[in-house]
Protein backbone atom coordinates (compact mmCIF):
# COMPACT_ATOMS: atom_id res chain seq x y z
CA UNK A 1 0.00 0.00 0.00
CA UNK A 2 2.81 2.38 0.92
CA UNK A 3 4.46 1.58 -2.41
CA UNK A 4 1.30 2.59 -4.31
CA UNK A 5 1.13 5.92 -2.49
CA UNK A 6 4.74 6.70 -3.37
CA UNK A 7 4.09 5.72 -6.97
CA UNK A 8 1.00 7.96 -7.12
CA UNK A 9 2.99 10.89 -5.69
CA UNK A 10 5.72 10.27 -8.22
CA UNK A 11 3.19 10.30 -11.07
CA UNK A 12 1.66 13.53 -9.74
CA UNK A 13 5.08 15.17 -9.61
CA UNK A 14 5.86 14.00 -13.14
CA UNK A 15 2.49 15.29 -14.35
CA UNK A 16 3.04 18.70 -12.73
CA UNK A 17 6.55 18.84 -14.17
CA UNK A 18 5.27 17.97 -17.67
CA UNK A 19 2.53 20.60 -17.49
CA UNK A 20 4.88 23.27 -16.16
CA UNK A 21 7.56 22.56 -18.77
CA UNK A 22 4.95 22.83 -21.54
CA UNK A 23 3.76 26.16 -20.16
CA UNK A 24 7.32 27.48 -20.00
CA UNK A 25 8.01 26.22 -23.53
CA UNK A 26 4.81 27.76 -24.90
CA UNK A 27 5.60 31.11 -23.28
CA UNK A 28 9.03 31.15 -24.92
CA UNK A 29 7.65 30.79 -28.46
CA UNK A 30 7.78 34.00 -30.51
CA UNK A 31 4.49 35.68 -31.22
CA UNK A 32 3.73 37.61 -34.40
CA UNK A 33 1.08 40.05 -35.46
CA UNK A 34 -0.52 38.88 -38.71
CA UNK A 35 -2.29 40.84 -41.41
CA UNK A 36 -5.88 39.57 -41.59
CA UNK A 37 -7.38 39.11 -45.05
CA UNK A 38 -10.14 41.58 -44.17
CA UNK A 39 -7.57 44.37 -43.59
CA UNK A 40 -5.63 43.39 -46.71
CA UNK A 41 -8.74 43.71 -48.86
CA UNK A 42 -9.86 46.96 -47.17
CA UNK A 43 -6.43 48.45 -47.77
CA UNK A 44 -6.39 47.48 -51.45
CA UNK A 45 -9.94 48.72 -51.99
CA UNK A 46 -9.13 52.08 -50.39
CA UNK A 47 -5.98 52.41 -52.51
CA UNK A 48 -8.04 51.62 -55.61
CA UNK A 49 -10.64 54.25 -54.64
CA UNK A 50 -7.87 56.87 -54.29
CA UNK A 51 -6.33 55.98 -57.66
CA UNK A 52 -9.73 56.12 -59.36
CA UNK A 53 -10.38 59.50 -57.74
CA UNK A 54 -7.03 60.68 -59.11
CA UNK A 55 -7.89 59.29 -62.57
CA UNK A 56 -5.45 56.35 -62.66
CA UNK A 57 -6.14 52.80 -63.83
CA UNK A 58 -4.00 50.55 -61.66
CA UNK A 59 -3.49 47.15 -60.10
CA UNK A 60 -3.03 46.76 -56.37
CA UNK A 61 -1.50 43.85 -54.47
CA UNK A 62 -1.23 43.13 -50.76
CA UNK A 63 1.17 40.48 -49.45
CA UNK A 64 1.82 39.04 -46.01
CA UNK A 65 5.10 39.49 -44.10
CA UNK A 66 6.67 36.67 -46.15
CA UNK A 67 5.73 38.31 -49.44
CA UNK A 68 2.99 35.80 -50.27
CA UNK A 69 0.08 37.32 -52.16
CA UNK A 70 -3.06 37.77 -50.04
CA UNK A 71 -5.22 40.03 -52.19
CA UNK A 72 -4.94 41.60 -55.64
CA UNK A 73 -7.23 43.69 -57.82
CA UNK A 74 -6.89 45.19 -61.28
CA UNK A 75 -9.02 48.06 -62.47
CA UNK A 76 -10.82 48.03 -65.81
CA UNK A 77 -8.33 49.18 -68.42
CA UNK A 78 -5.21 48.87 -66.25
CA UNK A 79 -2.19 47.63 -68.19
CA UNK A 80 -1.46 43.93 -68.03
CA UNK A 81 2.05 44.66 -66.70
CA UNK A 82 0.55 46.38 -63.62
CA UNK A 83 -0.53 43.04 -62.15
CA UNK A 84 3.04 41.80 -61.81
CA UNK A 85 4.53 45.18 -60.90
CA UNK A 86 2.05 45.75 -58.06
CA UNK A 87 2.78 42.32 -56.59
CA UNK A 88 6.54 42.77 -56.87
CA UNK A 89 6.39 46.23 -55.27
CA UNK A 90 4.35 44.83 -52.38
CA UNK A 91 6.83 41.96 -52.00
CA UNK A 92 9.80 44.32 -52.02
CA UNK A 93 8.28 46.64 -49.42
CA UNK A 94 7.36 43.74 -47.13
CA UNK A 95 10.64 41.87 -47.45
CA UNK A 96 12.83 44.95 -47.09
CA UNK A 97 10.64 46.74 -44.55
CA UNK A 98 10.72 50.12 -46.26
CA UNK A 99 9.06 51.96 -49.16
CA UNK A 100 10.25 50.96 -52.61
CA UNK A 101 10.72 54.65 -53.47
CA UNK A 102 13.40 54.82 -50.75
CA UNK A 103 15.41 52.11 -52.52
CA UNK A 104 14.88 53.70 -55.94
CA UNK A 105 16.31 56.98 -54.61
CA UNK A 106 19.11 55.16 -52.77
CA UNK A 107 20.24 53.40 -55.95
CA UNK A 108 20.17 56.70 -57.86
CA UNK A 109 22.38 58.34 -55.19
CA UNK A 110 24.71 55.40 -54.54
CA UNK A 111 25.26 53.34 -57.71
CA UNK A 112 27.31 50.76 -55.75
CA UNK A 113 24.06 49.36 -54.29
CA UNK A 114 22.55 48.53 -57.70
CA UNK A 115 22.79 44.88 -56.66
CA UNK A 116 19.66 45.35 -54.57
CA UNK A 117 17.70 44.98 -57.81
CA UNK A 118 19.07 41.48 -58.30
CA UNK A 119 18.50 39.89 -54.88
CA UNK A 120 15.74 37.72 -56.37
CA UNK A 121 13.19 37.73 -59.19
CA UNK A 122 10.42 39.25 -57.05
CA UNK A 123 12.27 42.44 -56.12
CA UNK A 124 11.14 45.56 -57.98
CA UNK A 125 12.85 48.83 -57.15
CA UNK A 126 10.26 51.33 -58.37
CA UNK A 127 8.14 53.66 -56.25
CA UNK A 128 4.68 52.49 -55.29
CA UNK A 129 5.29 49.85 -52.62
CA UNK A 130 4.89 50.44 -48.88
CA UNK A 131 5.35 48.11 -45.94
CA UNK A 132 2.19 47.44 -43.96
CA UNK A 133 3.02 48.04 -40.31
CA UNK A 134 0.64 47.43 -37.44
CA UNK A 135 1.77 48.52 -33.96
CA UNK A 136 5.29 49.05 -35.29
CA UNK A 137 5.63 45.54 -36.75
CA UNK A 138 5.87 44.85 -40.49
CA UNK A 139 3.04 42.43 -41.27
CA UNK A 140 2.97 42.78 -45.06
CA UNK A 141 3.27 45.10 -48.00
CA UNK A 142 1.02 46.95 -50.43
CA UNK A 143 2.02 47.70 -54.00
CA UNK A 144 0.38 49.86 -56.64
CA UNK A 145 1.28 49.84 -60.33
CA UNK A 146 -0.14 51.87 -63.17
CA UNK A 147 -0.23 55.53 -62.16
CA UNK A 148 2.10 57.76 -64.21
CA UNK A 149 4.97 57.64 -61.72
CA UNK A 150 6.05 55.83 -58.58
CA UNK A 151 5.24 58.72 -56.25
CA UNK A 152 1.66 58.75 -57.55
CA UNK A 153 1.41 54.98 -57.05
CA UNK A 154 2.73 55.50 -53.52
CA UNK A 155 0.08 58.13 -52.77
CA UNK A 156 -2.60 55.52 -53.54
CA UNK A 157 -0.82 52.90 -51.42
CA UNK A 158 -0.65 55.41 -48.55
CA UNK A 159 -4.44 55.86 -48.77
CA UNK A 160 -4.73 52.10 -48.37
CA UNK A 161 -2.63 52.19 -45.21
CA UNK A 162 -4.64 55.06 -43.76
CA UNK A 163 -7.88 53.15 -44.34
CA UNK A 164 -6.76 50.36 -41.98
CA UNK A 165 -5.00 52.63 -39.45
CA UNK A 166 -1.62 51.13 -40.28
CA UNK A 167 1.54 52.91 -39.21
CA UNK A 168 2.61 55.36 -41.89
CA UNK A 169 6.17 55.62 -43.04
CA UNK A 170 7.24 59.24 -42.86
CA UNK A 171 10.21 60.19 -44.99
CA UNK A 172 12.97 61.84 -42.95
CA UNK A 173 13.87 65.20 -44.40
Amino acid sequence: MHHRKRLRNLFRMLFVFAVMSNIVYAESLPKQVVLPLKLASQSADAAMAQCRLDGYKVSIAVVDRSGILMYQIRDDGAGVHTVDSSRRKAYTAASMGAPTQFFAELIARIPEVQGLRDMNDSILILGGGLPVKLSGEVVGGIGVGGAPGGKLDEACARAGLKAINADLYEKAE
